[in-house]
């Protein structure tokens, strides 16, 4: 089996590089399942029913989120009923939507959870103890079993790799928006990569207009950060399964527009 995926998409630039490209990538590396981080979709912050059902329509199966899934309060009146679109498994109980599910692609059952740092992050439940628990309910039932860790340190989001190794598939780690070059398998057979990148505009800072961010560090004012305009960039994980529940290779990918343009041809061909 291989699963794509998909770094962090931030507004309406990432939204549309993979409206015009994500068919052709799927169709190129023979993907069978599309998994997204989502959070920074509806305008650089948090998701909508409109955005979430534009994710829907370019491919994507499950949608994985972070630390600014509620940035959009219309999203705890929707996530109760969205069974592909999960929040940190590690937020205390009583907090709306589901932090892992399970999505069948033949006869096969992958489970994917979501987790949040606590260095430098809100502090919430443990990810460590929290995983565990899902790990124990779900390892008898699924296949394969993908995290998406979102978190801000490196250091952490590496321990939690080599804790779960062997015990689940993957573990792909987001929030920082930047692509790390450490893709690899783990001793036990887990495919790891610390962070999968963001797919959005490239002359930006992790997303957002340069110039803003700029000037608040020059400042220390407030400032409004608004998605940055230019070309963008997709920033995604190939992941190809073993039978036995572990990863076979896993497969960092950095592309820009123009790079998948030239590729697949103009991107007024339908997805």
């Amino acid at each position: 089996m291989k699963i794509l995926f998909i770094g962090d998409i931030v507004g309406r630039s990432g939204r549309s590089l993979l409206k015009d490209f994500l068919g052709y990538v799927r169709n190129e590396y023979k993907i069978d399942v599309v998994v997204a981080n989502g959070e920074n979709a509806a305008h650089g912050n948090g998701l909508t029913r409109k955005v979430l059902d534009e994710l829907y329509s370019f491919g994507i199966d499950v949608i994985t989120s972070g630390n600014h899934i509620w940035d959009k309060r219309e999203i705890v009146d929707i996530i109760n009923n969205e069974e592909h679109l999960i929040r940190p498994v590690n937020y205390p109980a009583g907090v709306p939507g589901q932090g892992y599910t399970f999505y069948k692609c033949g006869d096969s059952s992958i489970c994917i959870i979501n987790v949040m740092g606590r260095v430098f992050m809100n502090p919430i439940d443990c990810p460590f103890t929290s995983v565990d628990k899902v790990i124990d309910l779900c390892s008898e039932t699924a296949d394969y079993i993908i995290v998406d860790f979102h978190g801000e340190a490196t250091s952490e989001k590496i321990a939690f790799g080599y804790y779960v190794d062997g015990r689940v598939t993957a573990v792909f780690g987001t929030h920082t928006h930047v692509q790390t070059a450490d893709a690899k398998i783990l001793p036990g057979g887990t495919a790891y990569i610390t962070d999968a990148g963001m797919t959005g505009p490239i002359n930006s800072v992790i997303g957002s207009d340069k110039d803003a961010i700029i000037k608040k560090f020059i400042t220390g004012m407030p400032t409004r950060f608004d998605v940055a305009g230019g070309e963008a960039q997709l920033n995604a994980v190939i992941l190809e399964t073993a039978d036995d529940g572990k990863a076979r290779k896993v497969t960092a990918l950095n592309q820009t527009a123009s790079e998948l343009e030239r590729r697949y041809g103009g991107n007024d061909k339908d997805d």
